[in-house]
């Protein structure tokens, strides 16, 4: 497994975390209460399966993010209590950053694939 710090910021304040990087999630899992207290506001909300085949419902918002000086807004998911804290790939993928199996470190997109 492999964590990262992350700074997250919002229109209150920033927070620096540790997260545990899941190419497997598609979206960033940050607490709520973390999130309440920079200042990201619920946008909206999706329906997400867990791995156990459960469906629930969770508040989805926009915050900024920085990690080894790389800077990108991404959509966060509100996580409640028993919900994992975790960076997820589209966050990753704003950010120019992708993860190297070999060393399991977070490095810089050498080129995007484009059509």
């Amino acid at each position: 497994m492999t964590y990262t710090k992350l700074k997250i910021t919002g229109s209150k304040a920033s927070e620096e975390l540790e997260l545990l990087v899941d190419m497997g999630s598609v979206y960033t899992w940050i607490p709520e209460d973390i999130l309440q207290k920079i200042g990201i506001s619920p946008k909206g909300e999706r329906k997400f399966r867990t791995i156990e085949g459960r469906d629930i419902i969770r508040e989805v918002g926009e915050a900024g993010l920085e990690i080894n000086g790389e800077r990108s807004t991404s959509i966060v998911v509100f996580a409640v209590k028993g919900d994992a804290s975790l960076l997820g790939a589209y966050s990753l993928e704003g950010l120019g950053l992708e993860l190297d199996p070999t060393n399991k470190q977070l490095k810089k997109v050498e080129a995007f694939i484009t059509y």
